[in-house]
């Protein structure tokens, strides 16, 4: 019985990192997906946990091999999100995270080529959102401006998703998402840890 992909997109600062955090360490069974990027590591960062880190050359044979679900090159860099290790984890019954931006989401949409469940992550209003960006303490004014224009841009593209989680707050949020994946498992036949369930006549 094979897994569920979750699509989960939000603006910056709408609390998503923190969510999917507590998400993942909540529900069994459920994988994150590691992204592949050109860019150098920054400090702290592992491979294969937070990115799979290569160099332009195999990213770009990757593209030409159709290896990627979507992928994008920003600035300098390239991006993508690799089909085959979120086929492989679904074949084996697990569920997959894939925290992507509403651009990755709509190609992934788009290319038709795998089943998911979207869901968007929004922050409970603008005002909030200036103001945990703010609270943060790592952007300029400039930036912020910059990421509060760009999340009104993000939120227009929250109607493509089936589900909304407003990030009011934040355990709720938690909860909201859980229960978004224990609904697709009771659609599939499966229990809360994943694993299939049978009906005894």
């Amino acid at each position: 019985m094979s897994g569920n992909l979750f699509i989960v997109s939000a603006p910056s600062g709408a609390g998503k990192t923190s969510i999917l955090k507590l998400v993942m360490e909540q529900v069994e069974r459920l994988e994150f997906s590691v992204s592949h990027t050109t860019r150098a590591p920054r400090h702290g960062e592992q491979e294969g946990h937070d990115y799979h880190f290569v160099n332009h050359h195999t990213f770009e044979q990757m593209i030409k091999d159709g290896a990627f679900l979507e992928w994008a090159r920003v600035h300098d860099n390239y991006y993508g999100t690799a089909a085959a290790p979120i086929r492989e984890k679904l074949r084996k019954g697990a569920d997959v995270i894939l925290d992507i931006d509403v651009q990755g989401a709509d190609i992934i949409r788009q290319k038709g080529q795998i089943a998911y469940v979207d869901i968007f992550i929004a922050p409970p209003d603008a005002t909030e959102l200036e103001a945990r960006l703010r609270r943060r303490g790592t952007e300029d004014e400039r930036s912020i401006a910059t990421r509060l224009a760009n999340s009104v841009e993000e939120m227009l593209h929250s109607t493509k998703y089936r589900y909304l989680v407003v990030n009011d707050r934040l355990a709720d949020a938690v909860t909201m998402l859980c229960s978004i994946i224990y609904a697709a498992r009771a659609e599939g036949r499966r229990g809360l840890n994943g694993l299939p369930m049978g009906v005894s006549s």
